[in-house]
């Protein structure tokens, strides 16, 4: 009977034991909106990221038609699938060193409720996720415009573009008119 009764109570404290473990909090999983998902990209031997939110699709450069009166960030337009983009060039607005243009480019064709237009890049590495808690504020060493447009940078010096801001700014959008 002294047996029976020990191997009752092994049952029962292995029972409670498995109890206990189950009944545990899981470990803090960071929340969906702790993490930002981006489309890293290269400039000018740089790694750069923007929200994969914005961006619509990726496409290779093809048949570029160059834009007159704009300025020399705008590269051109690019017509995908009868839908017509403008064309960036980052390295151009942030004052980049350039190294020409080759089929090997890539365009990052980014939307926002207002506006819809691609960016030139060098190469595309592919999709992220980032965690918002690993995000530092923007280099000392980046000056000038670049600091401006910045989300931040991650300790793999990637840097994050804050995609919104560089929307926001007037020479963006292209208010000129030839008099003919």
């Amino acid at each position: 009977m002294a047996a029976q009764l020990k191997a009752r109570n092994e049952k029962s404290d292995i029972l409670r034991a498995r109890a206990t473990a189950h009944a545990r909090k899981p470990a803090a999983q960071p929340a969906a909106e702790a993490i930002l998902e981006i489309i890293e990209f290269g400039l000018a031997g740089e790694r750069y990221g923007l929200e994969a939110a914005h961006v619509h699709e990726v496409y290779p450069l093809q048949e570029l038609t160059p834009l007159p009166c704009t300025p020399p960030f705008v590269l051109g337009l690019v017509n995908v699938r009868g839908r017509i983009y403008p064309v960036i060039d980052l390295k151009k607005f942030f004052d980049l060193p350039e190294q020409g243009i080759t089929d090997l480019h890539r365009i990052l064709l980014v939307h926002t409720a207002e506006m819809q237009l691609g960016i030139l890049a060098d190469t595309i590495a592919g999709v992220r996720s980032i965690r918002l808690d690993t995000i530092q504020p923007s280099l000392p060493t980046l000056t000038g415009i670049r600091a401006a447009y910045l989300k931040g940078v991650t300790a793999e010096r990637l840097v994050i573009l804050d995609f919104a801001r560089i929307l926001a700014d007037g020479r963006i959008i292209v208010h000129e008119e030839v008099e003919g």
